[in-house]
């Protein structure tokens, strides 16, 4: 029997000279459906626990669709996401640009994500034009922490930022502000970058992709690691994950080991901490019943403010700092600003999705 299928064409051989970031997020026009209508080029990355692809690859193709429909003396500086259904990375998806207005400093865009001709993903996207401002503006903005760079010359750092990963883009832990804290008022930090070099031949518009495919990444999980709650609980609940997955690619497939190889160390980390704690039988039994498992954890909205679109490089070190200023009713809300290099404030998004715990008791029958 054939191989399935999972993209409307033959992908190509990876292009070398290219970043990974820019292969994953390659698009091929359609144009036997339409002038601005396009498809994945390449499977896409369904994550391990997730319900369906990885959410920034349609966040970020469809930013890319877009922009292919905008002269080059715009730029984003913002776009409102909302994640309809589960994407299923066994499917080509069609990205549907739609024309919204073209105006003297401001061009709107739409872009729908369908499978089956259903939408899965919809986003509304706005441009500027470059030094529309005026001269005179009025200007402010968050400074960076003060945190040290990523030292990428010194002895055991490409094993260090490599070990276990040669997806697109990579990460390292970058500290945890007010970690004793109330959840409201902790702050997660990552360092994050595409892997190699963006080609010159891809221009901003590749590096502006790579910065949205990256800001979903440990987006609303802050939800519960605020709360000191572990997303996957025990190794074997890793492994049914895993043997879940669909179609990885093959840019993506050590950056899934990379990923759960660090879940397992916060869980051994946070298991450390339950057993230090544990004191006596009351205190035993007073942690059983507070224990608290994440049951659902799903994006529903994204939103990226861009707020220098030019003064970038997604393939050097940026600065991500993520709060939960609230969680009730199963959901919560996430808050991220992202750094470059250089200390400019380069983004700023928010995110809000279901976050549902394991419940003690079976729900109760209708009536």
């Amino acid at each position: 029997m054939a191989n399935k299928r999972v993209t409307l064409l033959e992908p190509p051989a990876l292009d070398a000279s290219k970043a990974p970031i820019e292969n994953v997020l390659e698009l091929t026009p359609v144009v036997d459906i339409g002038p601005d209508v396009f498809t994945n080029t390449r499977p896409l990355w369904h994550p391990p626990g997730a319900r369906g692809i990885y959410g920034g690859a349609a966040i970020a193709q469809s930013l890319s669709a877009a922009m292919r429909t905008v002269p080059s003396d715009f730029a984003v500086h913002s776009m409102h996401c909302y994640f309809v259904l589960a994407g299923d990375s066994e499917i080509p998806i069609l990205y549907h640009v739609e024309r919204v207005r073209d105006g003297r400093s401001f061009i709107t865009r739409t872009v729908q994500a369908r499978q089956r001709g259903r939408p899965i993903f919809t986003t509304t996207l706005s441009f500027s034009k470059a030094n529309s401002g005026g001269k005179k503006k009025l200007e402010h903005a968050t400074p960076m922490p003060a945190v040290s760079l990523p030292d990428d010359s010194s002895p055991g750092s490409k094993k260090r930022f490599d070990e276990g990963g040669g997806g697109p883009f990579e990460s390292q832990k970058a500290g945890v502000v007010n970690r004793d804290s109330n959840p409201e008022d902790k702050r997660l930090r990552r360092f994050v970058r595409a892997r190699g070099k963006i080609s010159d031949g891809g221009g901003h518009h590749a590096h502006l992709s790579a910065l949205a495919y990256i800001t979903d990444s440990y987006f609303v999980g802050t939800v519960s690691r605020v709360h000191d709650i572990p997303r996957f609980t025990s190794p074997a609940e890793l492994k049914k994950f895993l043997n879940a997955l669909k179609n990885p690619s093959d840019l993506d497939d050590e950056d899934i080991s990379r990923a759960l190889k660090e879940l397992k160390e916060e869980e051994t980390a946070e298991l450390r901490r339950r057993l230090e704690g544990a004191l006596s039988k009351a205190t035993d039994e007073k942690n059983k019943a507070e224990h608290k498992e994440v049951g659902m954890m799903v994006s529903l909205d994204h939103s990226i403010y861009f707020h220098n679109p030019w003064a970038f490089r997604a393939d050097e070190w940026m600065l991500t700092e993520m709060e939960s200023p609230w969680a009730g009713e199963g959901r919560g809300l996430v808050l991220q600003k992202m750094w470059s290099k250089d200390g400019t404030l380069i983004a700023t998004c928010t995110q809000e999705g279901v976050v549902r715990l394991k419940q003690d008791e079976p729900p109760r029958a209708k009536i």
